[in-house]
């Protein structure tokens, strides 16, 4: 049996995230991560509704694990293309630090960056790495 890839879900509707998303796409040229919004079916089978409706965060899934705000990011960035691995290194910082301007740039992401009126719709070249877009 093939081990599901780790799974990145972010807020379909939010521009920073789709342009988070498209970061990492960019920077992915092995294709390690799949994704799927948290608006999505898939989000649902994976990820605590309670998570879904209380977060301003991406929710990365790896091994049966959840990670969310600055600890996913961090462990996604571990597995990116190029010098961006080395932000992993913050790792190092307490949690509640790195959160702290996590959330800052999280609760203002709709006021800074907009926000969509759908999820976004995967080009021919990527669609394969979305999971069941709805």
């Amino acid at each position: 049996m093939e081990k599901q890839k780790p799974i990145i879900f972010f807020d379909g509707v939010c521009n920073l995230c789709n342009g988070a998303i498209n970061f990492i796409i960019d920077r992915d040229k092995k294709g390690y991560f799949k994704f799927a919004p948290l608006q999505s079916k898939i989000a649902k089978k994976f990820v605590p509704q309670s998570v879904i409706e209380n977060t301003d965060s991406i929710i990365y899934l790896d091994s049966g694990q959840l990670y969310s705000k600055s600890t996913a990011a961090l462990k996604i960035a571990r597995h990116l293309d190029g010098p961006w691995k080395g932000f992993y290194a913050f790792i190092i910082i307490p949690k509640f630090i790195r959160d702290y301007f996590y959330d800052l740039i999280a609760k203002n992401r709709y006021k800074w960056f907009g926000k969509r009126e759908s999820c976004r719709m995967p080009t021919k070249e990527i669609k394969n790495r979305f999971l069941e877009m709805d």
